[in-house]
Formats: structure tokens, sequence, C-alpha cells
């Protein structure tokens, strides 16, 4: 009965995603690790295996979420949704490479903002191209300005440029988060739904939200995978370095471009499934909910961390970083101004992504870069 209940498990777990063919490379960045390989195989196999375990901790989340109530359970998926930029973010302070931690936290953001919503819009616009896609402005907007207050704060840091200043405007952030946690998913709920879900949800409850497995079985598998995600941080925080001089690959893209990409995996999946199904609500608030988890929640985090441990971990982003976060927010704020979407609308933040993406490729930054000159350019 264990062996047929283990069985179940590995069955839905782990080849229960589209991308379980990527699972045996974490045991090879192990084995890498072990046998003192060269370290942009590590780097890249390490890689490789967070893509899966990303998108596996958001479905074991959901399946807690089921025994726990909707509560606990949207308070879970707030806190393990960003899990790998969490945890990357940490190894790379605890390591002190201040700029692997920036590049990495702000590339989050704008992958949410441009990549995740932009293909989403996109492919739900060529699935439903005969029908106006449309989603609720108000629902929205919260999810927006959450996203873009928070970054007010870091803007206005930047200009002071004292650490005292960041950890102030961090703890205020910290508790703006937790004031946002408690008005989305306990006072105001009401706003973050629309009437047709909550109807679908009280006529499929039986149907639709049934765990596949098991609340202890799934908490053990959560664990796991969590332990799984930070050895492979840790490859990837300690190895980003050599791949790059290896690859001819500057470390800023690679923090900012392919780092984000794997970690928000689960979210870019999700949010394009949704948005397939005409769904573009819940595709929003996967895109901006994310983005605003980072924000508010992971950015902040950083800081206070930074200031127990003696590392000197502020909110100051460099001019390049800072302009493309705003170009991004004035991109969005134009593109959902209506509360309707099309295909292009997709297309135009996708190319923006792009040549965000082609900025950082030519923008070097040396390996002994001091938090005082985070952020020179050199073409």
């Amino acid at each position: 009965m264990l062996i047929r209940e283990l069985l179940v498990n590995v069955q839905q777990v782990i080849l229960g995603t589209k991308i379980c063919f990527l699972f045996p490379a974490i045991p090879l960045a192990i084995l890498a690790q072990y046998y003192h390989f060269a370290r942009p195989w590590i780097f890249a196999l390490s890689l490789l295996g967070l893509a899966p375990l990303a998108e596996r901790v958001s479905f074991l989340t959901e399946q807690i979420a089921y025994f726990t109530g909707p509560t606990v359970g949207g308070l879970l998926n707030a806190t393990c949704g960003n899990a790998t930029e969490l945890i990357i973010a940490l190894f790379a302070l605890y390591q002190r490479k201040i700029h692997v931690l920036k590049y990495s936290l702000l590339g989050s953001i704008l992958s949410n903002l441009l990549l995740v919503l932009g293909s989403s819009l996109f492919c739900g616009g060529l699935a439903n191209i005969k029908k106006e896609q449309t989603f609720d402005r108000h629902q929205n907007n919260h999810n927006y300005s959450s996203c873009v207050g928070s970054r007010a704060e870091a803007s206005d840091v930047k200009i002071i440029a004292f650490y005292f200043p960041s950890k102030v405007s961090s703890i205020c952030m910290l508790i703006a988060y937790a004031a946002y946690l408690f008005f989305q998913l306990r006072t105001h709920r009401q706003l973050f739904e629309s009437p047709d879900e909550e109807e679908e949800e009280e006529d499929k409850v039986s149907e639709d939200e049934e765990a596949v497995i098991g609340f202890w079985s799934s908490f053990a598998w959560l664990i796991g995978m969590t332990i799984t995600i930070a050895l492979l941080s840790e490859y990837v925080v300690g190895t980003i370095e050599a791949a790059s001089d290896s690859w001819g690959i500057s470390v800023s893209f690679i923090s900012l471009i392919l780092l984000p990409i794997v970690g928000n995996a689960a979210e870019h999946a999700g949010s394009i499934i949704f948005a397939l199904k005409n769904k573009l609500d819940i595709s929003l608030g996967v895109a901006l909910g994310s983005a605003s988890q980072i924000s508010m929640f992971v950015v902040p985090l950083c800081v206070i961390m930074g200031w127990i441990i003696g590392v000197d971990m502020d909110l100051d982003f460099s001019l390049l970083e800072t302009g493309s976060l705003a170009f991004s927010i004035i991109l969005i704020a134009f593109t959902l101004q209506d509360g309707t979407s099309h295909y292009m609308k997709g297309v135009v933040l996708c190319l923006a992504y792009c040549a965000i993406a082609a900025c950082f490729f030519f923008h070097k930054l040396p390996i002994n870069t001091e938090n005082n000159s985070f952020g020179s350019f050199t073409a």
C-alpha cells in the first residue's frame, strides 16, 4: 500500500509536468559538483534543474491549499510563489554578490511585467482572435498599484543613496506588503474575484478542486524540493562568474535575463494557459501579483537580511536599471488602460523585453565591482 502511494506521488509530482524531462539535470548537477567538473557545466545543469522544481513548488502549494482553505492557501501561494528567486537572492546576499542579487530581483520584476504578461496576451490573442478579450480593470489595478508604489520608494532612496534610508524604507515596504495580503485575502477578497469566477467555484468545487495527493505527502515533497532548490541555487550563484567568462556573456545578462526566466517558469506557464482559455483576469493576476511579491517582499527582505548579517545591501539601482523599470511600468499602464486585449499588445510587450535584454547583453560589469560603483556601463 505504501509503495503504491509512493508510485502515485511520483507520477503526479515528477511526471505530472510537461518539463519533467529536465529532472535528470538535478542529479547530473550534483555529480558534476562532486566530481569537480567545469564550473560552467555545473551552472548550466543547475539552471536547467531549477526550472521543473520551480513549477512543481507552485503545484504543491496548490495541493496544500485544498486542505488549508483559501485564506491560508493564498498566503502560502504568496510566500512560496517566488521561492526560487528568494533562495537565489539569499545565497547571493550571503556570498556578498550584490550585483547578482540586484540584477536577479530586477530581472524577475521585468520578466513578469513584460515577458510573462506579453507572451500571455500574445498567445491568448491568437487563440481567441475572433473574440474580444476583456479583463476587469478595477480588479487588476490593485496588483498594479502595489507594484508601482513599492518601486517608487526605491527610486526615492536612490537619490539619497544611504544605507539607513534603505533599511527604513524596506521595513515600511514589508509592513505595506503584510497589510496588502490582509486586504487581499481577508477583508476585501471580493475585489479580487469576479462574479463569474465565484459562481463557477461554487458549482464546480467537487469536480475541479480536488487534491491529487495527500496533505502530508504534499508537505514532504515541498520540503524536499525546497532543499533541492537551495542546493542548486548555491551552485548557480557560486558558478555564475565562471559561466560568464566561459560563454562570453555578461554577468548582468545572465542574472537579469536567464535566472528570472527559470525562476518564473511556473508563473509563465500558468499565465499562458489561462490566457488561452480567455481568462485574462487570472493571467494578469499571476503576472502582476508575482511582480508585486518581488517588489514589496523579496527586495526589502534582502535589505533587512543583509542588515542582520552585516552585508551592505541597499535599494540604490543605477540609471539603466531604474530607466528600464520606469519604461516597463509606463508601457504596462498604457497597455492595460482600456480593459481590452489583443495579440498586438503582447507583441509590443515582448519586443520591449527583447530590447531591454539587448541593452543588458552589452552591459559589462566587472566581477570585483564594489557596491558604490554598481552598474557601470561599458560597451
